[in-house]
């Protein structure tokens, strides 16, 4: 089958003229070889009238278009003083067209800074925009309110954490757009239009082909545009004015939360580390005004999270190494609010409206089921003891929606329920939080599997573990999927969620580095260099979450749960508590507004009251309420048609009719620069800086978290002492170092002021305060390598002699010994070897790109290595050997062996057997 690909953007830098009468946006791509060209009308008042010719120009035509335009837009002939044609923006792509009393805006992005790489597709944040008005200053009819209507627009922070990719598909999750390549699109590529075929032709005489004279064949590749997953698009309504009249070059999506990304250095070799969290855009809003679940299932503060790890030296979604795993955050599934009229810091929550049978729920979890499959989890850390009820409302109306909804499931895919009292646990003596927390940790990931576009390394045959045999998921011939997802909610999805889903990612990070071969077991320890980079991610990740929702940081971090936070850290959480209140109580209701104006929930208009004016919200988000729905969905048939059939699979992932009608297929060459990936991200064809193709400013575990001794283990998955002691490993003496304290999930005593936490914080309530206590000091002693004082200091001195004090290990004004030189001597001569081409005095192109590795072994490569083949009777009289050596005599028992004509006696062969090295294992075998 040809492979496929996705299509890159092919407007990737935009340039907007003007004229007196129009707007003329010329795009290219990064190359500058292909341009579009679009035609806003600039005399119409209030309408959006756009022309796109759909027509591809190279660089001579666009500047020929463009010098008629500006000698047709002169005042007088001749003229040479004034240009007819104004080069106003330089920008990036199009956020949207947007409008509100007057005529209409045009949002452009005018700076970018690149965050991530994934498979050499890259991700952008927005850093700065412009919005320009398109009407002429002539036709403008004015509206006293079109100013506070913009001052409102503008206060959504497009330059705070929204991102867009040209290439990659960021609605929807790894597991989705690797899984899209892999279709069959025989049948739907014949069905490309005239105007594609078109454009294939022409992209495919420009493309430029190395090995066109030599006659060989081009290989034909399926170009991907798939439709984005709008739930997660925050520009999908500003697009929609002009989706279907210009060409889906122009359109691109961009999305809300984060994106991070760290680079896990493992003895030399890159593994990148990327965490993507999508904000829903449905029921979106500030903390107190958005509660709940909307009428059509939309939850408040939703976010996806999804952590991609991948070997980053293999730069390739076919041949490289991915692995994904996604988890989900968002509000309990009913109709509940607070009331924020009173300036309480916990308003008493209410219940909104009766739900008996679970209606508004079941549309929540039919979404999961058809993006995720099953089976659905739900980690519900909502408080259940109270002495006055806060919290314990909404465990128990979820715990009865869970139970209704599932007794019309079939067993095998019902939702899982988890109930457990996280605050509860904090203040007990005789529990550890995170213990707990990596105890159902390891039970889900077990369950819902993790995403690896590869089969089993054979590393895994070699170090097997037994906890590797039970992880769940769909198991194809390419590697194994995701099934079913993990959904965490406490009551503001802030903080104690955040450190639930922290450890989630810990364990699931754990199997993905196993399945990728990178480490014997899948197990991580805290205090690693490994679980210190992704700690810092996932606090990253969750400041921003929290900023965008509650209006401040995190209060409750990952370390004041492993009650190892610094005094200091108080402070500092009754700060951000105090921040979170006035955000909360003070500017959440202008926030509201902007993402409303933002989103399109509301637009303006002359038969409508204000914005302002309105005193809720609601009927915005609940579009059912005003009227009586047709189709209403069954009670016991909760569930979308079709979904039931597939699982565990997700719907949304199956290569049904549906699906595919949301993919557009083209037919290219592989050389097509709108598919090379390589030629996007390198850029052969121009002259590049190293700072503008590596101009991330990535977090690198050996730098920012590795000690700085010189007699640091440079294993990221080591256990060091923590960095609040401010000692080094080796500053101790001989005795300490033997039993040295190393300190773990439980081991930190808790600071003295660390239970006083406020209670206007999320995860404490004035009812509870009679239950806090201290908990327990427990700490795990680890010993090190070394068993004695004695030994250790031989170790370290034999180490640092042949560190030589240098920063590298090796002091360069001496010359190799002999021995190196030989070594490397064998070594290049090896290499040599292996890629042997004979030389002919006419050079075959075929033998140059086909190189037949000289091994061994029948397969070696870096993933994986079979060992050579022995005969069988080798095998046995070697094993007849070992055995007599062991003292236990085969069926040969007699007092002596012959073999070749010597004499072998049993107490001759009771040496020990070591084998040959590598190299000669398949030369000399044993007869």
């Amino acid at each position: 089958m040809p492979q496929s690909a996705a299509i890159i953007g092919g407007i990737q830098q935009l340039v907007l003229y003007e004229t007196r009468a129009r707007y003329f946006l010329v795009g290219s791509n990064h190359a500058q070889t292909k341009h579009r060209v679009l035609k806003i009308d600039r005399t119409e008042p209030k309408d959006l009238v756009i022309i796109d010719d759909k027509h591809v120009y190279n660089q001579q035509e666009v500047r020929e278009l463009l010098g008629r335009l500006d000698q047709g837009n002169r005042t007088k002939i001749g003229q040479k003083g004034s240009s007819g044609l104004s080069r106003a923006v330089l920008a990036f792509g199009i956020v949207g067209f947007v409008r509100f009393l007057e005529g209409y805006y045009i949002v452009l992005i005018t700076k970018r800074r690149k965050m991530a790489d994934i498979g050499g597709h890259s991700i952008y944040k927005i850093e700065d925009t412009t919005m320009i008005y398109i009407p002429n200053d002539s036709v403008r009819v004015t509206h006293p309110d079109e100013a506070r209507y913009l001052r409102i627009f503008q206060n959504v922070d497009l330059s705070s954490n929204f991102y867009f990719s040209y290439s990659y598909d960021l609605s929807h999750s790894l597991q989705y757009n690797l899984t899209l390549l892999q279709r069959p699109y025989e049948q739907g590529s014949s069905a490309a239009s005239s105007t594609e075929e078109e454009v294939h032709t022409q992209s495919k005489q420009d493309s430029f082909d190395i090995f066109e004279d030599e006659g060989l064949p081009t290989k034909v590749v399926y170009g991907l545009y798939n439709e984005p997953y709008y739930k997660y698009v925050w520009n999908g309504k500003l697009l929609e004015r002009v989706k279907d009249i210009v060409h889906h070059d122009w359109l691109m999506y961009i999305i809300h939360g984060f994106c991070g990304q760290s680079k896990l250095l493992i003895y030399g070799r890159p593994v990148h580390i990327t965490l993507i969290a999508r904000r829903s855009s449905k029921f979106a809003g500030t903390r107190f005004l958005k509660r709940g679940a909307n009428c059509e299932g939309d939850v408040a503060n939703e976010v996806e999270t999804e952590q991609v790890v991948h070997d980053a030296s293999v730069m390739s979604f076919t041949a490289g190494s991915y692995s994904s795993y996604v988890q989900v955050r968002g509000s309990v599934p009913l109709y509940w609010s607070q009331d924020i009229s009173t300036m309480m810091p916990k308003p008493p929550i209410r219940l909104d409206q009766a739900d008996p049978y679970a209606y508004v729920a079941g549309l929540h979890f039919d979404q999961m089921l058809q993006r995720f499959g099953s089976p659905i989890i739900i980690l519900n850390l909502v408080k259940k003891r109270e002495k006055r009820k806060h919290e314990k409302i909404l465990s128990e109306e979820l715990y009865r929606a869970v139970v209704n909804l599932n007794q019309f499931l079939p067993p095998s895919h019902c939702i899982d329920y988890i109930a457990w009292d996280m605050a509860r646990y904090t203040k007990s003596k005789l529990c550890n939080v995170l213990d707990r927390l990596s105890m159902i940790a390891e039970n889900v990931v077990k369950r819902t599997g993790f995403f690896i576009n590869r089969s089993d390394f054979y590393c895994h045959t070699l170090r097997p573990d037994e906890r590797w045999g039970d992880v769940g998921g769909h198991i194809t011939s390419t590697g194994r999927l995701q099934t079913g997802v993990l959904r965490t909610n406490c009551v503001d999805c802030l903080d104690r969620t955040n450190t639930a889903q922290f450890m989630v990612g810990k364990c699931a990070l754990a199997y993905q580095l196993y399945a990728l071969g990178m480490i014997d077991k899948p197990k991580l320890q805290f205090d690693t260099d490994c679980v210190r980079l992704f700690e810092e991610l996932y606090e990253d990740h969750g400041d921003t979450l929290s900023l965008q929702y509650g209006g401040s940081q995190l209060v409750h971090r990952v370390k004041t749960y492993r009650k190892i936070a610094p005094w200091t850290q108080h402070s500092k959480d009754i700060m951000q508590t105090l921040s979170r209140y006035y955000s909360n109580a003070f500017s959440d209701a202008d926030r509201q507004d902007a993402i409303n104006l933002f989103l399109q929930v509301y637009q303006p208009s002359e038969a409508k009251p204000h914005l302002w004016e309105l005193p809720t919200d609601l009927y915005l988000h609940q579009t059912s309420t005003m009227a009586i729905p047709q189709d209403r969905r069954s009670y016991t048939l909760w569930w979308s048609e079709g979904v039931l059939s597939y699982l565990p699979v997700p719907y949304d992932e199956v290569p049904c009719e549906e699906n595919m009608k949301k993919v557009k297929v083209k037919r290219m060459n592989q050389l097509d620069e709108s598919i090379d990936i390589y030629t996007e991200f390198f850029k052969p064809y121009e002259l590049t800086s190293f700072d503008d193709t590596f101009c991330i400013a990535m977090t690198n575990s050996a730098r920012e978290f590795m000690p700085k001794t010189v007699g640091a283990d440079p294993n990221p998955f080591t256990v060091r002492k923590p960095e609040e002691t401010g000692k080094s490993v080796l500053g101790k003496s001989s005795k300490e170092e033997t039993v040295l304290q190393r300190k773990t999930a439980a081991s930190a005593p808790p600071p003295p002021s660390e239970e006083a936490i406020s209670s206007t914080s999320e995860d404490d309530s004035e009812e509870d305060r009679e239950d806090e206590g201290t908990v327990s000091q427990r700490s795990t002693p680890i010993k090190l390598l070394t068993e004695s004082g004695e030994s250790s200091r031989t170790q370290e001195e034999v180490f640092q002699h042949h560190m030589a004090k240098e920063p590298y290990g090796l002091n360069l004004a001496e010359f190799p010994s002999e021995d190196d030189l030989l070594i490397y001597q064998r070594f290049a001569h090896l290499g040599e070897s292996q890629h042997r081409v004979e030389r002919t005095e006419h050079i075959n192109p075929a033998n140059i790109i086909c190189l037949e590795p000289v091994s061994r072994f029948p397969e070696d490569s870096i993933y994986g290595v079979l060992p050579p083949q022995v005969d069988k009777n080798s095998r046995e009289v070697f094993e007849s050997h070992v055995m007599t050596g062991q003292g236990q005599l085969t069926s040969h028992d007699v007092s002596e062996y012959h073999y070749k004509g010597l004499t072998l006696r049993p107490e001759s062969l009771r040496v020990p057997v070591r084998l040959c090295t590598y190299e000669h294992v398949g030369a000399c075998s044993l007869k």
